[in-house]
């Protein structure tokens, strides 16, 4: 990497890391650039459509890294109870090694309100990931439209447990959700006999 590739990259990684602590509107410019270290100049150099622009980076790159983490997760999963146990436990583990203060890398900035493009971005996260649950649910011979909605189902429920947990500063509402995953995948096994 040049020095131009890392300082692009130390403004992304921090970005999505503070976007991902305290959402869109508590992260301010100032705040991106005392947590990369990089030059406010550089900013605006490699981002010139300011916070926006750099905070869609930031989301698409931290979204590609979580989709990336739940491929590695599930690629050796047996059954989908325990790829889907495997997922939520993944996420557990590192909600509470950060002190909870980490969760879902764009869930802050989905509660506010902010640019269309921007929300675009979230919603690209949110399909990427239930497209990925229907593929792997598909895998294991579930049919479309039931996976699509299962997939719905598990990327609302964990996204809720993750909120939970992070306020409760507990695992139990990811535990609980991967226990009531299981009973949801026995049903659609059973509904498709």
């Amino acid at each position: 990497m040049t020095k131009g590739e890392r300082t692009r990259a130390k403004l992304v990684d921090s970005t999505g890391e503070l976007l991902r602590r305290q959402g869109y509107h508590a992260t301010g410019l100032a705040d991106i650039v005392a947590e990369s270290g990089a030059p406010r100049g550089s900013l605006y150099f490699y981002f010139p459509g300011g916070k926006d622009e750099l905070a869609i980076t930031a989301l698409r790159a931290s979204g590609d890294d979580w989709r990336a983490r739940i491929r590695r997760v599930i690629a050796g999963a047996t059954d989908l109870g325990a790829g889907f146990d495997a997922i939520v436990a993944a996420f557990a583990d590192e909600l509470e090694a950060s002190g909870w203060d980490s969760g879902c890398p764009v869930a802050g900035v989905a509660l506010e309100a902010t640019s269309p493009p921007v929300r675009a971005a979230i919603a690209d996260h949110f399909q990427r990931w239930i497209d990925l649950s229907v593929d792997f649910l598909a895998a294991f011979g579930i049919a479309a439209a039931p996976a699509h909605e299962l997939s719905l189902v598990a990327l609302s429920s964990i996204e809720g447990a993750l909120l939970i947990a992070r306020v409760m500063r507990s695992r139990e509402p990811l535990l609980a959700v991967a226990r009531s995953l299981r009973v949801l995948i026995a049903h659609a096994r059973s509904a498709e006999r």
